[in-house]
């Protein structure tokens, strides 16, 4: 048996970069701000005028809005971002994407279009791994058949990554948070 170990091979390079979720004060959903907050700060930024044609907005806590194009068409609209909850940047990115785009499936429409939110500590992690949680994000994209459009980045301090989405519904076909609500408070 041979115990001589070759110096003459590269040692494998470790990575410099720290894990994905050690950059995140919270995770996920945990980072969302608690609904009562939520409303106060709501309140206080004024009353909003909504036009007939919004069929679901900021009333319902729906994580989508929905707005009447015409007769058999509606647009659903949401954004979803946050901090890494796995340290994995592919996964993360697949995450992130997935839960923005599960929101348009909830409203019972079907995704035709994303674009990125992308918030990244450029000085902290690589573009490789930049790079790998958007792929992440275009995988999912790509299995729902749409395409990412574009996007908005900016060097920040956490790591941040989400998606705009937006679908199409009939608006007749709308799954609403408060119907579904009233639905159970009924019977």
């Amino acid at each position: 048996m041979n115990n001589h170990i070759n110096t003459n091979s590269p040692l494998p390079k470790q990575s410099t970069e720290p894990r994905l979720t050690s950059l995140s004060h919270g995770g996920g959903c945990g980072c969302k701000i608690a609904p009562e907050v939520l409303s106060t700060i709501l309140k206080n930024a004024g009353s909003m005028v909504v036009p007939e044609a919004l069929l679901v907005g900021i009333e319902t806590a729906d994580d989508a809005a929905v707005y009447k194009l015409n007769d058999e068409q509606a647009l659903i609209a949401t954004t979803d971002f946050f901090m890494p909850i796995v340290d994995d940047p592919f996964d993360f990115g697949q995450i992130a994407a997935a839960n923005a785009l599960s929101a348009v499936y909830a409203m019972g429409g079907r995704p035709i279009m994303a674009l990125a939110l992308v918030g990244m500590p450029i000085n902290v992690l690589s573009t490789t791994t930049i790079g790998k949680i958007l792929a992440g994000g275009q995988s999912i994209c790509e299995r729902a058949g749409i395409p990412v459009a574009g996007g908005h980045t900016i060097d920040s301090v956490e790591p941040i990554y989400g998606l705009v989405a937006l679908g199409i519904v009939h608006p007749l076909r709308v799954n609403v948070m408060l119907l579904q609500v009233l639905e159970i408070a009924l019977f």
